[in-house]
Order: structure tokens, then C-alpha cells, then sequence
């Protein structure tokens, strides 16, 4: 009789539990992002309905690769190629709204006078919870938050004073000079030649700070740059995975750019 009592009390809390875990999936995939969506909507934000797990990270990828697979026209006009998901969801639903990254909506604000809003209410509007491979990326002001987060931005003020700024010039000067001296060696080399900016001007913006940060020693600062670079990249494969909880399960939801 002990045994029974046993066994049936071992078997309901086993129900239980199995319970409890489809519930807070359930809750996660399904019940919260919905209740999140209707409450956005109420304030007068539109966006496309919530698709379970992926959201609109499927159309995020697609649209990546359909922008990458074309020339790139020479306007001002670059969002539809830098960020086509946020240009079609501005296009279809207007400034003021929301995309689905997985199961958490991220709102569009670009009206000035709430972006300011925003900014001034530090305690009520939290930035976003980030996994602790990237919190390690970006320690510091990046992910402090409140009473911590206005201390030390009084700490670093100073260091942005233009009269600071002026002194790092010709820092400035020197790494425009030596990017400008490797296009021309190219040019002087082939007659005419495509250059693709976007590296050149990751290493314009790593070497500004290396000389400005390490002075003599920006040699140094250029392999910081280097291994931190290696460690987004490493970061970013992982944090564009979804991973299914408690099932070693993964699903990758957009590719890198």
C-alpha cells in the first residue's frame, strides 16, 4: 500500500512539473508575445502579427540576401540594403512601430520629441536584456542602467569636451592620410579601380582610437581591434540562434552581413 501511495505521489509530481514546463513554454512562444502585441497595438503601433518562435527574423534573412544579391546604387537612399527588414515595416506601417525579433517586438521610435521622452526616463525605459557573451563585449556604459549609468556618464563627460576633442586631430589627420595613401597606390597601380569602403573604414575607425587610446602604442590598440573584432563575429553566429529551452534544439533565424 506504502508503495502505491509512493508511486502515485512520485507520478503526479512528475505531472506537474511536465505541467509547469509546457506551461512557461507555451507562455514564452506563444502567450506572452501575443499579449505584448495587442498592448502595443493599443498605443497606436503597428507592426506584422506575431509568427510563433521565428517572428519576422525568416523575412529578415530573405530580405538580406535579396538586397545583397543586388549592385548597390550610388544615392543617399541605403536603408532598403543596410536594414531592408526596417524599411519595409517603415514603408507598410509608418515610423512608429514594431518588428518581431523571435518571440520580443522591438519598437521604431523616430519622432524627435519622443526619442527625447525616452532618453530623460531612464528608469522606465531599460535597454535590452542581451545574452552574457555580448554583455562581455560591451561592458561598461553600454549596459549600466540607472543611478549606476548617470555616474559614470558624469565620469567619461569630460573626455568628449571639444577643446579634448581638438587635441585629437591630427590623430585623425594621420589615419585619413595613410587610408587616402592606400587608395591612391591602388589607383596609381590598376588606372581605375572598385574599392570596397566598408573594411577600410572599420580600420580608419580602429586606428583613430588606437592612436588616440595608445598613442605610440596604437600598434598594440590595432590587435585589440583585431581580437574584438574575431569575438563579434564568433558572438553574433550565436546570439542570431534560437535555441528551443531544454531541448539542445537550435534554430538559426537570420544570417550575418
Amino acid at each position: 500500500m506504502g508503495a502505491s501511495m509512493a508511486a502515485a505521489a512520485a507520478a503526479a509530481f512528475t505531472v506537474v512539473l511536465m505541467m509547469k514546463w509546457v506551461w512557461r513554454v507555451v507562455n514564452w512562444v506563444w502567450l506572452k508575445p501575443k499579449s505584448l502585441e495587442k498592448c502595443l497595438r493599443r498605443q497606436g503601433l503597428a507592426g506584422n502579427s506575431y509568427r510563433i518562435l521565428f517572428g519576422d527574423m525568416k523575412d529578415s534573412s530573405r530580405l538580406k540576401d535579396e538586397a545583397k544579391s543586388k549592385p548597390i546604387s550610388f544615392t543617399n537612399d541605403y536603408l532598403h540594403r543596410a536594414d531592408p527588414l526596417l524599411h519595409q515595416t517603415i514603408k507598410n506601417y509608418g515610423k512608429n512601430s514594431f518588428v518581431w525579433m523571435g518571440a520580443i517586438p522591438k519598437v521604431n521610435i523616430t519622432e524627435p520629441e519622443l526619442i527625447k521622452e525616452i532618453f530623460s526616463k531612464m528608469y522606465n525605459f531599460q535597454k535590452p536584456i542581451l545574452s552574457k557573451v555580448f554583455m562581455s563585449l560591451v561592458p561598461g556604459l553600454a549596459q549600466y542602467e540607472g543611478e549606476k549609468w548617470a555616474k559614470h556618464r558624469k565620469i567619461i563627460n569630460p573626455a568628449f569636451h571639444i577643446d579634448k576633442l581638438k587635441l585629437m586631430l591630427p590623430a585623425f589627420s594621420t589615419s585619413c592620410d595613410e587610408m587616402i595613401a592606400k587608395w591612391e597606390k591602388i589607383v596609381s597601380e590598376t588606372g581605375s579601380h572598385e574599392v570596397d569602403l566598408k573594411p577600410h573604414l572599420k580600420i580608419l575607425t580602429a586606428d583613430v582610437i588606437s592612436r588616440s587610446a595608445f598613442g605610440s602604442n596604437y600598434e598594440e590598440g590595432r590587435k585589440i581591434f583585431q581580437l574584438l573584432n574575431d569575438q563579434i563575429d564568433l558572438a553574433l553566429k550565436g546570439f542570431l540562434t534560437t535555441f528551443i529551452p531544454g531541448g539542445g534544439t537550435s534554430l538559426q533565424g537570420q544570417t550575418t552581413g
